[in-house]
């Protein structure tokens, strides 16, 4: 009987009976492959394991070199020869690798060879023991590619940090979405401390610590807080904190999840903001329209009683009448600084509306110039009108003429001593009004601003005046399906269009006034 190589005295030939149980045994095992190779590498033996594993039965592969069961780059590589050669020279060599079946088909074998000498140490051939790992090898594999298509999720993620820490709390694991959002390359942070992102103050008491602990003791730990980038800006972020446990239950680390913040942070407070200044605007804008007519009111009464008292002491006491006038003439700008307040709450708030009747623009332009005829002497302006007969259009005659008087109005307060024209032509299917000065004009990154609401012209002077009447002005135009623009014209001054549609508009006929609420 063959020795396995480095056997003692204890291992010399054991009584035939014990040798032909041992025999029997080996040839009915069938989860190994047990058999014996010669020395010169040929099947010498095969067992009932080896065929089912191979499948070759032993008439067909017994003499047969052993190179018949690796693959053709392990024949080429000259493999089977090595393995002989490494178990002769130290006595037993193992080996993992794809191995073949007759019918061609691989399998991942583990394969044990033991040299076997005589008892004068002389070889006399090998032991080989085989077993298929193929079932082993594939839920390796299919394991090892969970856990590569598992980094590669955490290091595709972007948008979160995705990182585990050990359960001292110590960075192993650090994914691209962690890189990006607190600047720190894996490498900078393996084995740091996850305290590092913690404000000095959160640290002082006692986090991350307690965040661990919490985490361990209930299974999760969530919050919303502040941590530190590598620069040493600040980052709102939400944090989930999960113990990460071995199948027996041991603690192996924490897993965190964390998603910066700060933009839904900043764009919520931004809401807040605006909401706090859409009421704030609110609250502004009833309050005018309160204070508007809660003064309207008083100021007609005194209009009226200034009215009355003129008539009384003009042929009594001239200078008095001047006074009276003088004083009326407040009352009626006073009034006037009302009813436009009263005009941008309207807006503001949806309430105002266009009472659309039939007319002739050419002759309610003329009456409006000629009501400020008086106010163009006072500031020194030389007023001219020229309107286009026949323009006869749908619109709201009381609010064209408050457009005439805002615009007549700025051009006398901006432009005094100066000549002011108003021209009513036809074009293109549109009724265009103009006003020109020739003041100083207006700075070109003012002529869009002007229309805003509380705006005025950047000047050296003060006009005085709220800033709401041109804004109003837009509003009207707008209104009625018009616009109108400021310009500055090559021949100096200023330049206000106002354009409006001559079409009747929808719902309306000959006779008949329409109302329209605008928004």
């Amino acid at each position: 009987m063959l020795q396995p190589d480095g056997g003692g005295p204890a291992d010399k030939l054991r009584p035939q009976s014990y040798d032909e149980q041992f025999r029997h045994l080996v040839e009915t095992v069938k989860d190994y492959a047990i058999f014996l190779v010669d020395a010169d590498g040929r099947v010498a033996s095969w067992n009932a394991g080896a065929e089912n594993i191979k499948g070759w039965q032993a008439r067909e592969i017994i003499g047969q070199p052993i190179e018949r069961f690796y693959t053709d780059e392990d024949r080429r590589a000259g493999k089977p020869a090595r393995l002989l050669r490494e178990a002769t020279e130290a006595g037993r060599v193992e080996d993992e690798g794809w191995r073949v079946r007759k019918d061609g088909t691989r399998f991942w074998a583990d394969v044990v060879i033991t040299a076997l000498r005589d008892p004068g140490g002389a070889l006399r051939g090998f032991a080989k023991v085989t077993r298929d790992l193929t079932a082993r090898k594939a839920a390796e594999e299919a394991l090892r590619e969970s856990e590569e298509q598992l980094r590669l999720l955490i290091q595709s993620v972007k948008d979160y940090l995705l990182f585990m820490v050990s359960p001292e709390g110590r960075v192993v694991v650090w994914n691209s979405g962690a890189e990006s959002v607190t600047g720190y390359a894996a490498a900078e942070v393996a084995g740091k401390h996850v305290a590092l992102f913690y404000l000095p103050e959160d640290r002082a008491k006692g986090h991350p610590e307690s965040d661990l602990e919490e985490a361990r003791r209930s299974g999760r730990f969530e919050t919303e807080a502040c941590r530190v980038r590598k620069d040493g800006s600040r980052f709102w972020a939400s944090v989930v904190i999960t113990p990460v446990l071995s199948s027996s239950g041991e603690l192996r680390g924490f897993a965190q999840v964390v998603r910066d913040l700060t933009e839904r942070r900043d764009a919520e407070e931004e809401r807040v903001r605006l909401a706090q200044a859409q009421e704030a605007i609110r609250l502004r804008d009833e309050f005018l329209s309160i204070a508007s007519h809660e003064l309207k009111t008083p100021l007609t009464a005194l209009q009226l009683q200034l009215q009355s008292l003129r008539k009384r002491v003009e042929a009594l006491d001239e200078a008095l009448a001047g006074r009276v006038d003088r004083a009326s003439q407040s009352g009626m700008r006073l009034a006037h600084l009302v009813e436009t307040l009263l005009d941008a709450s309207r807006i503001a708030s949806g309430r105002f509306e266009l009472s659309r009747e039939r007319f002739e623009l050419g002759e309610a332009v003329r009456q409006a110039a000629e009501h400020l005829r008086e106010t163009a002497a006072r500031a020194g302006c030389e007023l001219v009108v020229t309107t286009d007969a026949g323009l006869i259009g749908w619109w709201d005659r009381l609010r064209i003429e408050q457009v005439v008087t805002n615009l007549l109005a700025n051009a006398f307060k901006y432009a005094a001593g100066s000549r002011v024209e108003v021209s009513v032509v036809s074009s293109e299917g549109e009724a265009v009004l103009s006003v020109q000065d020739h003041g100083p004009g207006i700075a070109a990154a003012d002529v869009e601003r002007i229309f805003g609401r509380f705006e005025r012209a950047v000047s050296m002077r003060h006009y005085g005046g709220m800033g709401l009447g041109l804004y109003v002005t837009r509003q009207i135009v707008e209104a009625h399906g018009g616009a109108v623009e400021a310009a500055n014209p090559p021949e100096g001054g200023a330049r206000f269009t106002v354009r409006l549609p001559l079409a009747a508009p929808l719902g309306a006929s000959s006779g008949n006034s329409a109302r329209q609420g605008m928004n």
